[in-house]
């Protein structure tokens, strides 16, 4: 009987025979008879050789199964789908390019929407600013076109002019960079209980916040600081230092020369960086001597006037200047001839750096520097300056303070009053006038 081979699909590879022989049909596709046909030869690329006939299978399977049974053909359909979208998605991304951005500043990225002009204008100032940033002499006439090149710019009328754009770059990048911090003020004032101390205080305070910032406020008093100073500080709005001599004021021939050394100590222990400027309550002060002390470098002096009650006259003291230099010194009192320099308490101010820098300024010492209360009366100005220079060379004049009289003392104080408990009048003092 002869015998024939049928060839069947891959869906009826393990099918048996009808009659329930037991017998299998083993059926061999194409790519198994290609399979083992090429099993005797050996290849030279065992793994490449391996990718082929499991790709081979994979496609063999693929095409043959659409017929095999109903509805693999929508299989085939979605797979086809999916291989269609993992292209296009693949595609979309671009692989292998990349965009280098060089130099990128904050500055340089703006979300700001602009008319074209502005985005040309902007376009010229980066122009201008490469070329001189680079060394270039001078900067090209650049015609800034708006959606083309330089003829459509010159129809829309846009064109810039690189001198005048010049100017204001220069301007702007003045304004950027060119600012200069204020030098700080510190303000020593001493105080004690008396009839107008809330007075001198509350002016001298109106006038401290009306210094442009930064000002220190260094207030002083003795033995123990009273909640009526503290509270007046807190309401002038100044940023200030409530501080409290412990020198027994019995044993005290000047209570301001000790009060202001307690000042120094606290500067120099805290190293504060400023101009210092003694300054008591009971003086007038003009708003221009303040703005003329941030011009010190070293020390600054100049010109008061004091009023004399008991001999009802004027007496100026304080510096003969010629321009920014020392050159002399006004004095009408005789008994005070003999003083090296005839300044004021409030007739000088220094940097705060010679206290706790001696190195910096070449002090031949570094004992620290301290007014004294041994001297006689109105030797504890120029016995203080003496520490801090050497002569009338180390001093700076101003042409504005030494021309004009900036702050008076006017002995103005009454003594042997003192200043209710609170600063509070107990008493009615309202007087009830009868009406005629």
């Amino acid at each position: 009987m002869a015998q024939f081979r049928r060839t069947l699909s891959p869906a009826y590879h393990d099918r048996q025979y009808p009659n329930g022989a037991g017998g299998v049909l083993s059926v061999s596709s194409t790519s198994h008879k290609f399979s083992s046909t090429n099993a005797k030869y050996t290849s030279p690329f065992p793994a490449l050789a391996t990718s082929a006939a499991a790709l081979r299978k994979f496609l063999a399977g693929f095409f043959v199964r659409r017929y095999g049974r109903k509805g693999q053909w929508r299989k085939a359909l979605y797979r086809c789908l999916l291989c269609f979208f993992v292209g296009f998605m693949l595609g979309m991304f671009p692989f292998g390019h990349h965009v280098v951005v060089d130099d990128v500043r904050p500055s340089d990225m703006s979300f700001e929407i602009k008319p074209p002009h502005a985005n040309a204008q902007l376009l010229q100032e980066n122009h201008v600013l490469k070329n001189r940033v680079g060394g270039k002499e001078g900067t090209e006439v650049v015609e800034a076109a708006v959606g083309g090149g330089s003829d459509s710019g010159r129809e829309s009328g846009f064109i810039i002019d690189p001198v005048s754009l010049s100017v204001a770059n220069h301007h702007s990048i003045a304004e950027r960079f060119d600012f200069v911090p204020r030098k700080q003020l510190i303000v020593v004032t001493p105080t004690y209980n008396r009839a107008l101390q809330a007075y001198f205080l509350n002016r001298l305070g109106q006038l401290l916040r009306l210094v442009p910032p930064p000002v220190l406020w260094v207030v002083v008093e003795m033995n123990a600081a009273s909640m009526e100073t503290a509270e007046l500080l807190r309401k002038t709005g100044v940023m200030y230092r409530h501080l409290v001599c412990a020198k027994n004021s019995t044993d005290v021939k000047d209570r301001g020369v000790h009060q202001r050394n307690t000042a120094l100590e606290h500067i120099e222990r805290h190293k504060l960086d400023g101009i210092v400027y003694f300054a008591d309550d009971d003086n007038v002060y003009s708003l221009e001597l303040f703005d003329t002390l941030r011009d010190i470098s070293r020390f600054g002096t100049w010109p008061v006037a004091m009023l004399a009650p008991s001999k009802n006259k004027a007496i100026l003291e304080g510096p003969v200047c010629n321009a920014s230099q020392v050159i002399g010194w006004h004095t009408n009192e005789k008994s005070k001839r003999l003083r090296r320099f005839h300044v004021d308490m409030s007739g000088f101010a220094f940097n705060s750096t010679i206290l706790w820098d001696p190195k910096r300024w070449r002090r031949p010492t570094t004992n620290p520097i301290r007014q004294l209360d041994t001297v006689k009366e109105g030797f504890q100005e120029t016995t203080f300056i003496e520490q801090l220079v050497e002569d009338e060379n180390q001093m700076e004049g101003s042409p504005v303070g030494c021309s004009k009289v900036l702050n008076w003392h006017l002995h103005l104080d009454s003594h042997n009053v003192v200043y209710p408990k609170g600063w509070l009048l107990q008493k009615n003092l309202d007087a009830v006038v009868p009406v005629n």
